[in-house]
């Protein structure tokens, strides 16, 4: 599993997320069609595992 926020920012954004929102240090995308929305607290490098679970979770996306 990526554990870098910018990595998983940018696989967000390739799979069709947009940034919507950021508050603080929280960045909110957004997918139109799957109707999903998926927090992710940045700049950090080494998310811990149970954040980065509950975001893949968020994106739809199987744990690597």
């Amino acid at each position: 599993m990526i554990r870098d926020s910018r990595e998983i920012m940018r696989r967000l954004e390739q799979d069709g997320f947009e940034l919507v929102s950021v508050r603080g240090s929280h960045h909110k995308f957004r997918h139109r069609e799957k109707k999903r929305v998926v927090v992710v607290p940045h700049p950090r490098r080494d998310l811990p595992k149970g954040t980065v679970k509950s975001i893949y979770k968020q994106a739809g996306w199987e744990p690597d």
